[in-house]
């Protein structure tokens, strides 16, 4: 029963990494599976990073993270939408920091996660290979998904992730 909560907990987790990678899946040239691959790990540690820490210094250090994320994700928003606007042939950068920032920005919610199990004494490795697992075929498949409607619909995508981006963002300000 305890694997199947871990599952549960680890689909949970992975739905915003699945939307984003979608937006990604649209702009992003190459890399899917490193990408991915950078999401299910950063899935794994931050979740042990969560119970090590402790609710103890987020509180007092990060008291809204949601408020970074909705600020990249903003920026980015608007990073796009300019690009639409100049006629430029619309991509993500795909060095590895922003593959990073990425697969950091759709995990600080597993590292909360991580948190709650430390205090509750739960099983932080093999929920953590879950996580992995589950956010990895999420992003994974996302990207696909994106990569496709890029195809399909051209610049109409474009425009329609730049808008979803910016309403992520309004989301993260708001939550």
């Amino acid at each position: 029963m305890e694997i199947l909560r871990y599952f549960i907990v680890g689909i949970g987790l992975s739905m915003d990494a699945f939307s984003l990678s979608i937006l990604y899946g649209i702009f992003l040239e190459k890399r899917q599976l490193l990408l991915s691959s950078m999401v299910g790990i950063f899935h794994f540690f931050m979740p042990l990073l969560g119970s090590m820490i402790g609710s103890f210094y987020i509180a007092k250090y990060l008291s809204h993270p949601n408020y970074l994320v909705g600020f990249i994700f903003l920026l980015l928003s608007f990073e796009m939408l300019w690009s639409i606007k100049k006629d430029e042939k619309l991509s993500l950068d795909s060095s590895i920091i922003h593959i990073l920032g990425f697969a950091f920005t759709v995990s600080l919610d597993s590292f909360s996660i991580g948190i709650g199990f430390g205090a509750n004494h739960e099983n932080i490795i093999l929920s953590g290979l879950i996580f992995t697992f589950c956010s990895f075929i999420f992003t994974y498949i996302g990207l696909t998904f994106g990569k496709r409607l890029q195809k399909s619909f051209g610049k109409k995508a474009n425009i329609f992730g730049c808008i979803l981006l910016f309403l992520l963002s309004i989301f993260y300000f708001l939550g």
